[in-house]
């Protein structure tokens, strides 16, 4: 180790020590895609009991209304999962928080159901990177944390929402308030490389569907008095397409409706990502997609509805973020681990907490890969290093001065 007093010393090891892969292994077997309502009641009732361990009481809190645009273009309701809560010291004068999600990507019906010990030494199953094994080193930084002799100074929320992977939006106004006042965040989305490289700066992003409803006729009888809802969807398309530079991805990625090949369809849903680099560019977007659909459905004379927004808010990394960086970079080199960051395509809480003005590591969890695939994986002892680096930070930011 580097420069590492000796009470922070203890405290690395007792984390190290309590993060359990039997504990890992235990919850990936329990299928709590974001769908799967029962599989996440299950799976909060086995984060509550973990959290137990710590000072204050674990709460469940219903998830915000949802909705989406389905085929036919109706809005309807989504089903999500509770949430976990938990504060600790409100009163304390430092206050921090630390996020996690217990959803995954494998819905009830996805082959991909069950833990396997490979040749290599690697666990493979759902969700044992992203993140089950990141909410153990979690809990087991926090525990250690309760060691701390300054742990009275500190008080911290911490949030394991249901919907991470479909975006959070039944989360997001409980991952604000809990970041409201907070020093800084620490979030346990797996690191960006299997070397526990850091995610740095991350893209915002937005999903939209559009609604376009035209007029029906005989395709070969009075043509001309349908309004085609394919050809403008396909219109609005190319124009959204064309708003990609620099700093702004667009991706048409489907569209649904059409009709019989003798009837000019009447109905189309288009569907829509972009991911803009920073704040400027998601204004830009935003006031363009206002005008492509106003401008389009007067060209086609069809009626154009938007659903969704920007979700996900972009998280360029400001003055704040740079120093809680170098923090957590330099407890990683004082406990002898080489550890790197980059810049990330993806997104995740921690772009809605640096939204809120507090600065956020949001890769604090375990090394592994090939997530959101029937390959993930999680490198078992990067639970024992992750969880001495976590309690590390915390440690010190537990004895920053105010």
């Amino acid at each position: 180790m580097g420069e590492v007093s000796s009470v922070e010393r203890e405290l690395v090891e007792r984390a190290a020590e309590a993060c359990r892969l039997d504990q890992v292994i235990a919850w990936a077997e329990v299928n709590s895609g974001s769908n799967n309502l029962p599989g996440l009641a299950t799976m909060a009732g086995l984060l509550g009991d973990a959290l137990s361990v710590l000072p204050g009481d674990v709460r469940l809190v219903d998830p915000a209304p949802v909705t989406a645009m389905d085929g036919s273009g109706r809005e309807i309701a989504l089903q999500r999962g509770q949430h976990l809560h938990l504060v600790v010291r409100p009163e304390a004068p430092r206050q921090l928080l630390l996020t996690g999600h217990m959803d995954t990507v494998y819905g009830t019906d996805h082959p991909f159901q069950s833990v396997h010990l490979l040749d290599d030494g690697t666990v493979n199953g759902p969700g044992v990177a992203d993140m089950k094994g990141g909410i153990a080193v979690m809990i087991a930084a926090l525990s250690a944390l309760e060691r701390h002799p300054e742990a009275n100074t500190t008080g911290y929320e911490v949030v394991i929402n249901s919907d991470e992977e479909v975006g959070s939006a039944s989360s997001a106004a409980l991952l604000a308030a809990a970041a409201r006042g907070k020093r800084a965040a620490l979030t346990y989305e797996p690191s960006a490389l299997p070397d526990g490289t850091l995610a740095g700066a991350r893209p915002g992003s937005g999903n939209f569907s559009f609604r376009i409803r035209g007029r029906a006729a005989h395709a070969g009888r009075n043509p001309e008095q349908g309004r085609n809802a394919i050809i403008a969807a396909a219109e609005l398309a190319l124009a959204l397409e064309a708003l990609r530079r620099d700093g702004l991805t667009v991706n048409v990625a489907k569209i649904d409706g059409g009709s019989p090949n003798n009837v000019v369809p009447d109905l189309a849903i288009l569907r829509v990502n972009l991911r803009p680099r920073d704040p400027p560019l998601e204004r830009f977007a935003a006031g363009e997609i206002a005008r492509l659909v106003v401008a389009v459905a007067a060209a086609r004379e069809v009626e154009i509805h938007a659903h969704g927004g920007f979700g996900r808010p972009p998280k360029p990394l400001d003055a704040a973020a740079e120093r809680l960086f170098a923090m957590v970079e330099q407890a990683a080199g004082d406990l002898g681990q080489r550890i790197g960051r980059k810049a990330s395509g993806g997104v995740c809480d921690g772009n809605n907490i640096a939204a809120c003005g507090v600065p956020v590591v949001d890769t604090m969890g375990v090394r592994g890969g090939a997530i959101h695939s029937e390959e993930e994986y999680l490198i078992p002892q990067s639970l024992g290093e992750r969880a001495a680096l976590s309690a590390l930070v915390l440690a010190r930011l537990a004895s920053e001065a105010e």
